[in-house]
């Protein structure tokens, strides 16, 4: 298990982390989310003991990273693919890692098989794709055959067949009692192989949940079809309803209930064909809850003015 505990780091005036608490538990595929600069890397960077914090401590299985004994046994991580001498080929980069933490020469060629690299094992890592630095990386991390493990955007580089096998292997170690900890971007990727997301945003902790649990209590959208759309959708506007997209097929609705929605149309004399609540998307939750977390945004393009 993962314990993060008042966790705060500072760079000079920067404060990356801000007093972060969470607990990331075995046997859950856990996602860590939040915008760039909210603190995902400087987290993982603290738990892995390459940087110490100003306050607070983050503990793996009660113990910081340095007071493990053979760490490659206790947890894996991978933080970035390409941080690989570019001229040693793969499989003498894990055989050096094996040797440092007493790991057997056998189990190198076990996490090249199971990764799908070893027909490039004694090949330079340099030459490598992103995707083959992604499951080499991977196989370094399983090295140890640990029960916590670590992985900053995993899915960099790999295609879609590599995100599916990538999505089963962190169910497969969820599944047998491991701690699996993963940061991304991807909504989409994290709303279908994560259990639960912890949410972060300016270095400090927004919240903790399941996909549902995060998804149930936003405002999703409202899909109706109707007799006269044009009419209907006059309606709604002029009823404070955000009305997302028009077309032939029907309407995307936001701000209104399906109630509200069929109330209003009952009332204008508007035949109803369709009504569909849609629940909101992770992406969208994720966005709500972090809007005011976004180092840099975008705002709208006008017209300069001299």
């Amino acid at each position: 298990m993962l314990k993060i505990q008042h966790l705060t780091k500072r760079y000079d005036d920067t404060l990356a982390l801000d007093d972060l608490d969470f607990e990331v538990k075995p046997g859950v595929v856990t996602g860590f989310l939040g915008p760039n600069g909210s603190g995902k890397s400087t987290t993982m960077r603290l738990i892995l003991g390459l940087d110490r914090p100003t306050k607070g401590s983050a503990t793996i299985n009660g113990k910081t990273y340095h007071e493990l004994k053979a760490p490659l046994r206790e947890v894996g991580a991978l933080l970035d693919a390409k941080a690989v001498h570019p001229g040693r080929t793969a499989r003498n980069h894990l055989l050096s890692l094996a040797a440092s933490n007493q790991i057997k020469k056998a189990r190198v060629d076990e996490v090249l098989e199971f990764v799908g690299i070893e027909s490039v094992a004694n090949k330079k890592v340099g030459g490598f794709s992103l995707g083959m630095s992604q499951r080499l990386g991977i196989a370094g991390a399983l090295l140890g055959d640990p029960e916590v493990l670590l992985f900053d955007e995993p899915v960099n580089g790999l295609d879609p067949e590599g995100i599916r096998w990538i999505r089963e292997f962190f169910r497969s170690l969820a599944n047998e009692g491991r701690t699996v900890f993963v940061s991304s971007h991807l909504m989409s990727e994290m709303a279908v192989s994560a259990d639960q997301i912890i949410v972060i945003g300016r270095g400090k902790f927004i919240t903790q949940g399941s996909v549902d649990d995060l998804t149930a209590t936003a405002h999703g959208t409202v899909f109706v079809r109707a007799s006269d759309i044009h009419m209907l959708t006059s309606t709604l506007t002029s009823n404070g309803a955000e009305v997302h997209e028009i077309n032939d097929l029907g309407l995307t609705v936001g701000g209104l209930t399906s109630d509200q929605v069929g109330e209003l149309a009952y009332k204008a004399g508007i035949t109803i064909l369709e009504l569909t609540p849609q629940r909101a998307s992770l992406e969208e939750v994720f966005m709500d809850l972090t809007a005011d977390s976004v180092e840099y945004g975008g705002g709208k393009i006008g017209v300069a003015h001299d």
